[in-house]
């Protein structure tokens, strides 16, 4: 993770965005380490000040000072890959979601942690091909998932078709087949509907996704269209997925009145726990941590209140990208 700043698009909601930040990294490191960003030694001190009186588990967070542009991590941290029985990570290019922001100091990032020792001997592989981490979305077990508005737009790869794209997830990934939704997306997002506010995998069996049952709503065409073809679907054995739908939240707009991407999905598996971002809509926020204590009936379901992470367009699993056990 990366910590917000001043110089980052938090500053104007600096306040309740590092409120999130303390909730969730406290909650990660009752369970597992996590490198967490930050700019200075002093940003630092202060970081810890906050962490240390919310009951974080301190020994358990390794900061690294250094220069990033934000904090969504999901989309410029390195993916983590099993081959031949080794952990290897995999560094794609980030373009700021098709060149809408900057992304430098970003993309700088993954080369100086390696060059740190940060990942100890775990290789680090640059790929010269832009692909960010929420907009795919894996079982683990060669099933890829994602849309085909974000990885065919020309704005990541010109030229990009399916063949192409699935050629490097294949070479790359390891994927052995990709399951492409072509409909559904969110008000607010900036990204080009990432999978990962639209439908995850919480086993190689099933899927949790966003649904919408008001006619009235924007998303409801578009949301029962990508619902027809996940209902389609068939597992790597040919059978129909269990599917979780969770409604999506009720609108929650801007100071401009523009809806925002609120998602139920954009949650967090970690060590025996999932994180689940709510938005303060109490029936719906209970509805959806039902259906996700459902979908993940061995995990620990822990509420985030992710209100303020939306404002940015993002939620919780935006801002966090895991690796596998031993990379650290």
């Amino acid at each position: 993770m990366a910590w917000p700043h001043q110089g980052t698009d938090w500053a104007e909601i600096l306040d309740s965005a590092e409120e999130v930040y303390v909730s969730i990294v406290s909650a990660i490191s009752r369970y597992e380490r996590l490198v967490l960003l930050c700019q200075d030694g002093a940003h630092q001190d202060a970081i810890t000040q906050k962490l240390q009186q919310a009951g974080a588990h301190i020994p358990h967070i390794i900061f690294q000072p250094i220069q990033y542009n934000d904090t969504w991590t999901r989309d410029y941290g390195p993916l983590s890959i099993l081959q031949d029985g080794q952990t290897r990570l995999l560094d794609f290019t980030f373009n700021g979601w098709g060149n809408k922001f900057s992304a430098d100091d970003d993309n700088r990032v993954n080369q100086l942690l390696s060059a740190r020792g940060v990942w100890s001997d775990i290789p680090l592989e640059s790929v010269d091909y832009t692909l960010e981490g929420g907009s795919i979305d894996t079982d683990g077990q060669g099933t890829l998932l994602t849309t085909s508005a974000c990885l065919l737009n020309n704005n990541r790869n010109p030229k990009a078709d399916r063949d192409s794209v699935e050629a490097v997830l294949t070479d790359k990934l390891g994927c052995q087949r990709v399951l492409w939704l072509d409909h559904g997306y969110l008000a607010g997002d900036d990204t080009d509907s990432h999978i990962d506010t639209l439908a995850r995998f919480c086993s190689v069996d099933s899927i949790v996704y966003m649904a919408c049952e008001q006619p009235g709503d924007e998303h409801f065409n578009a949301l029962k269209q990508m619902e027809e073809e996940l209902k389609a679907f068939r597992t790597h054995d040919g059978r129909a997925y269990q599917l979780y739908p969770i409604n999506i939240p009720p609108p929650i707009y801007d100071e401009d009145k523009q809806r925002l991407p609120a998602s139920y999905v954009n949650f967090l598996i970690i060590n025996s726990a999932v994180l689940a971002p709510v938005y303060g809509d109490e029936p719906s926020d209970r509805l959806a941590i039902k259906q996700l204590t459902c979908a993940f009936p061995q995990h620990q379901v822990i509420p985030i209140d992710c209100k303020p992470l939306i404002m940015q367009h993002g939620s919780l699993h935006c801002i966090t990208m895991q690796w596998a056990q031993g990379v650290i």
